[in-house]
């Protein structure tokens, strides 16, 4: 019997409800037809776009400064100078991360109003805009025009990275919860491939190309706007912020394949009794919460520990060391893309082995794997000069890095932010993650040049130290989530937060392990 049944039977007031799932041979939730396209076509159609966007002008890079010299030209009849043109396509990069800070600004007033599913839908109007907007830049003469264009690309990206994995999070049976939270990971990494493949310069990767290039972002938008309204909203969110029982029903029979959906339907019950009296939690409250207190350190340690480790760093220095190890310079771009086709096969095979690893196992291998790549490179860049064959040690760094990265670090925080917090917190949640995600992710951006000039290969000890000391945090405070139920993720986090978790009453206080009882949610 699965403990909130337990906690249940136990109570005379939840006893009814708990008869209903005292079965011990509990179903086992498997991937439906309808589970498997929710999570496709969310997926491609908001996630991808997210990977697309952060590699679509890495390649063309140096065409589309062409054209921001010409168009300058053109106007003011005078060569741009280097600073400006610097700081022009600063802006270009650096929009897209500050877009994605104020998308998620936005993720818990639109999850809470417009639902998972609506918000996605929603989304799509940040992408399909700025798709047209960059593919008629190059018309309409204007730079700006892309500026302006990847903040606004930015925002969708800022929803999508928060949005799917709190969907899928709540589609999914919690036997698959963890595989199905990593595929937007996944998407994302298939995104980052398709751009560098999309970047060659003999496809779009040239000047007759990157206008299109930067414009096909609006074709998932496209189809996710057009088949994702068939298909059913979060049940969670139906039942447990909506009062809907009817619908999430009928959307639970349709995801699980079967009519016989009481057990998860008692639970999600069980959940909207015990959250009932605080009401839905805004950031402020959230942070407020002691019964929340170390799932919200967790979230924000792990968000920052995945940006700060140097991943953007390590791509940014990707093409300087295979050009170092004698790989000829128009052959660098398919040595990239070899990178990022690692980069998806080791999602993949997260994919299949997160339920059975679980997830802060792959979150320390990842993390170890990451710090010890960087110290190997640090040694292996000062040494490169000195020693013929050390460029060859340094790509096997970047490969092994991508590798640690892919398999933890990149897909595992957003799938335990979704398991650590509950149904009324977890929109709250997801804004902060996502808001430590994309600052974290600005901050590389604009200190790691920086940092480079001013240490050169020793910046690399740094991002060594940020993946242990998230290593030793994850090892010490987090707990393995896999195969639990919200509830029982609380219940872990009850003892750490001195707080005594009572699943299945709400009716009775949680008490301080100190001090004198308190009146708060079970959370």
């Amino acid at each position: 019997m699965c403990l909130f049944c337990f906690n249940a039977v136990t109570r005379g007031p939840n006893k009814a409800m708990a008869e209903k799932c005292k079965d011990p041979a509990e179903k086992t939730g498997r991937l439906t037809t309808v589970l498997a396209l929710s999570t496709l076509i969310s997926a491609f159609g908001s996630s991808f776009q997210y990977g697309y966007n952060v590699a679509v002008i890495n390649s063309p890079a140096p065409v589309m400064q062409q054209f921001y010299n010409t168009t300058y030209m053109e106007r003011y009849k005078t060569e741009m100078g280097q600073n400006l043109l610097t700081l022009l396509w600063s802006l270009s990069v650096s929009m897209y991360p500050l877009g994605g800070f104020f998308g998620s600004l936005m993720v818990a007033p639109l999850v809470n109003h417009l639902g998972r599913k609506g918000t996605l839908l929603f989304n799509n109007i940040f992408s399909i805009v700025p798709a047209v907007m960059m593919g008629a830049s190059e018309v309409a003469k204007s730079y700006e025009i892309i500026i302006v264009a990847r903040f606004i690309v930015g925002i969708c990206a800022g929803l999508s990275s928060n949005v799917v994995p709190m969907y899928l999070g709540e589609l999914s049976p919690k036997n698959l919860r963890g595989a199905l939270g990593i595929v937007p990971q996944l998407f994302i990494t298939v995104g980052i491939l398709s751009a560098q493949v999309l970047g060659i310069r003999n496809i779009l990767g040239n000047s007759a190309g990157w206008p299109l290039m930067l414009g096909l972002t609006g074709i998932p938008a496209l189809i996710e706007l057009l088949l994702l309204p068939f298909f059913p909203e979060s049940p969670r969110y139906m039942l447990i912020q909506k009062g809907d029982e009817k619908k999430a029903k009928k959307a639970l029979q349709r995801l699980r394949g079967w009519d016989d959906v009481d057990a998860e339907m008692t639970e999600m019950r069980l959940e909207d009794q015990s959250e009932r009296a605080e009401g839905r939690l805004t950031v402020f409250s959230l942070l407020a919460q002691r019964s929340l207190r170390w799932q919200l350190i967790s979230v924000v340690f792990m968000n920052m520990g995945q940006q700060l480790s140097g991943v953007n760093a390590i791509y940014y220095y990707a093409d300087s060391i295979y050009s170092s190890a004698g790989v000829n310079e128009n052959d660098v771009q398919f040595v990239t893309v070899g990178t990022g086709a690692v980069n998806v096969v080791m999602t993949v095979a997260a994919v299949f082995i997160v339920e059975k690893s679980g997830r802060r196992l792959l979150l320390l291998v990842g993390f170890g794997i990451c710090c010890a790549a960087c110290v190997l490179l640090t040694i292996a860049l000062s040494l490169q000069e000195s020693v013929s064959w050390m460029p060859y040690v340094s790509i096997m760094c970047v490969i092994i890095y991508v590798i640690g990265h892919a398999i933890g670090p990149s897909p595992i925080p957003n799938v335990v932010t979704t398991e650590m917090f509950r149904q009324s917190a977890r929109s709250a949640a997801f804004m902060v993650s996502g808001s430590v995600h994309w600052l974290s992710n600005f901050t590389v951006g604009l200190v790691f040049p920086f940092m480079e000039r001013g240490l050169g290969p020793y910046s690399f000890i740094v991002f060594a130290v940020i993946c242990l000391l998230t290593l030793v945090y994850v090892w010490v405070v987090v707990p393995e989530t896999k195969k639990k139920t919200f509830l029982e993720v609380s219940q872990m986090f009850g003892k750490r937060n001195k707080v005594e978790i009572k699943l299945g009453d709400s009716d009775l206080p949680l008490k301080d392990s100190k001090e004198d009882p308190e009146k708060v949610t079970a959370f």
